[in-house]
């Protein structure tokens, strides 16, 4: 049914949407992009001035597959693919919290002109007099309980400041005549905090069974502490999917966010990050078993890229040559940076971006193909329906560690996860969740911006404290030595990837600046052939990865890098992401 055109070694690359058209020039070749409108209706590869590689969704197979102007909207900036619908957070809550809604040694107390800004403006939303940048319950619930933590557990440097406790004192009596009951159990839930004149939160409640129980559990996490396994997972059961009824949700917005930040400031144990991490694995059933010798699941921030080139896409389509199944998982958009996405870049190229596991599970089977993209939306969606109230906690929830740890598809080989992280502490309890899959081999990278991308730039003298970029630990299997759990041998490593080792020239790492476009330029240009600093990027992390995962044919780093070099140089990786994005319409 598909035709698949044999590589051309000597590939300069052009890609073609028909009709109207947009251009971005590279160092040695151009990437034309062409449009109808904001419909993507053709994509075309040529080499040598000829096409020598066509795999597009031209005229003909759009009216095959009855795609509509929707389908295939195609925005080129990550913001654009923010949901309209979605209410704006109050800037002036949010810059707070943005400085309160954080660790005990993170936090930043608000000077006394803050304070007021901040409590003068949930004064007047409150009584109806911001019509057109209301505070949201969500605000009201992350900013109070941050406020309410602090007091109660963290340490003097960040306490409430005397500025803080002064304005609150002032506010406090007008706040409690117009603010509901559940923000003002969210301020003091104990009648602590603010004295006297605090009498609800002792007493609240909740309405129903579902906030009753959400309600205990709040009562514990303002107070700083920690909840159990079973006591997390049943909170998000009853509280999940967040469903919208006449404006009014089914739970109350101010708690369930109050729960979520407060976790996330309380620094969450493992086992509650195991709650959030497995508490959905069967909402859609059991997760269909793909017949691959070897399935990689990449656990990339959600949230994206905002500054730098997001090489992950292009990896798994190297990877894919050489039988290393790769399934990617993430969203369309989501804060609190809204960077760039796996399914923004799938979508602007006109692929399906709307597949359920058991349609990925067909294409990681498609020798043609050999990788997938779910999003969380069709996957799990109670957590895709948090979008919206984790744009208004501002902060990352426990959820920003737990969803890069999870297996929409399972294989009948071996299994391995590859996740990004950032700060410091999230190392260890990421690999936690790794084991705790129980897949052969982990690993966790401290890429650019907290992604998977390793890069090629030396490490300056002036780096920042910390943990350097191109860190990685994790654990592989099968080895030598190792100790056993679940009757899976693992051997732990831990090491700091230096590119010039390897033979890399140090070069900065191409910026995009949420430009899906450039991106997608980026990226398939090198897939096209073209030496650079993209290209190097790519060949080391396909490389690397396969190294460190302990994948075969790749315990030799150079035989592992010259590998992804051949499945580039040769124009299969690129035939692999061309068949993606038609093959991607076709699956049922």
């Amino acid at each position: 049914m598909y035709t698949i055109v044999k590589p051309n070694p000597n590939p300069s690359l052009s890609i073609c949407f028909p009709a109207e058209r947009e251009a971005t020039t590279l160092s040695n070749s151009k990437v034309s992009l062409f449009k109808r409108g904001n419909r993507t209706i053709g994509l075309s590869i040529r080499r040598g001035g000829v096409h020598t590689v066509r795999s597009a969704l031209d005229s003909a197979i759009i009216d095959e597959l009855g795609l509509s102007d929707a389908d295939l909207r195609n925005p080129t900036i990550s913001t654009s693919y923010r949901r309209a619908e979605i209410p704006q957070p109050n800037k002036t809550v949010l810059e707070a919290q943005a400085k309160v809604c954080t660790g005990p040694e993170q936090t930043k107390p608000l000077s006394e002109e803050q304070m007021i800004r901040v409590l003068d403006t949930i004064l007047r939303s409150a009584r109806g007099e911001l019509k057109e940048e209301q505070v949201s319950e969500a605000q009201l619930g992350a900013f109070f309980a941050a406020m309410t933590i602090r007091a109660n557990a963290f340490p003097e440097a960040t306490q409430w400041s005397e500025g803080e406790r002064h304005v609150m004192n002032t506010f406090w009596p007008h706040l409690v005549q117009v603010l509901p009951p559940d923000v003002l159990f969210i301020a003091d839930p104990e009648g602590t905090i603010m004295g006297p004149t605090s009498s609800i939160g002792p007493h609240f409640t909740g309405r129903g069974t579902a906030e009753m129980r959400l309600v205990g559990a709040l009562r514990e996490v303002l107070a700083g502490g920690h909840l159990g396994y079973e006591e997390v997972q049943g909170v998000l059961h009853d509280v999940l999917p967040l469903t919208s009824v006449n404006g009014k949700s089914n739970v109350s917005e101010s708690l369930l966010s109050a729960f979520l930040i407060g976790q996330r400031m309380n620094r969450e144990t493992d086992r509650e990050l195991k709650a959030f991490c497995l508490a959905f694995d069967a909402e859609l059933g059991s997760p269909p078993i793909a017949d691959v010798r070897s399935l990689t699941h990449y656990g990339e921030p959600y949230d994206g890229n905002t500054r730098f080139f997001r090489s992950t896409l292009f990896v798994a389509a190297v990877r894919a040559c050489y039988g290393e199944a790769s399934l990617l998982h993430g969203v369309d958009w989501m804060p609190p940076k809204g960077g760039i996405t796996e399914e923004q870049l799938l979508k602007f190229m006109g692929a399906n971006t709307h597949l359920f596991p058991t349609q990925a599970k067909m294409l990681l089977e498609d020798e043609d193909v050999g990788f997938a993209y779910v999003s969380q939306r069709e996957a799990c969606p109670s957590l895709y329906s948090l979008v919206r109230l984790r744009e208004h906690i501002k902060k990352r929830p426990p959820l920003a560690t737990s969803e890069k740890v999870q297996q929409f598809v399972r294989a009948s080989g071996k299994e391995a996860i590859v996740a990004g992280f950032y700060h410091e502490g999230y190392e260890d309890p990421l690999l936690m969740l790794m084991r705790r899959r129980k897949v052969h081999s982990g690993l966790v990278v401290k890429g650019e911006e907290g992604a998977l991308s390793m890069t090629t730039k030396a490490r300056s003298v002036n780096a920042s404290k910390g943990l350097p970029v191109n860190h990685c630990s994790g654990f592989r299997s099968p080895i030598t030595t190792a100790s056993e759990i679940d009757g899976i041998s693992r051997e732990p490593f831990r090491l700091v990837v230096n590119p010039q080792e390897y033979g890399f020239t140090s070069t900065d790492t191409p910026r995009t600046d949420r430009s899906v476009l450039k991106n997608i330029a980026l990226g398939l240009a090198a897939l096209g052939g073209e030496k650079g600093p993209a290209y190097d990027r790519i060949v080391l992390n396909a490389g690397m990865v396969d190294h460190l995962l302990g994948c075969s044919g790749a315990d030799d780093i150079q035989s592992a890098l010259e590998r992804a070099r051949e499945a580039i140089d040769s124009g299969a990786a690129l035939n692999r992401l061309m068949n993606y994005i038609k093959i991607s319409h076709k699956v049922k």
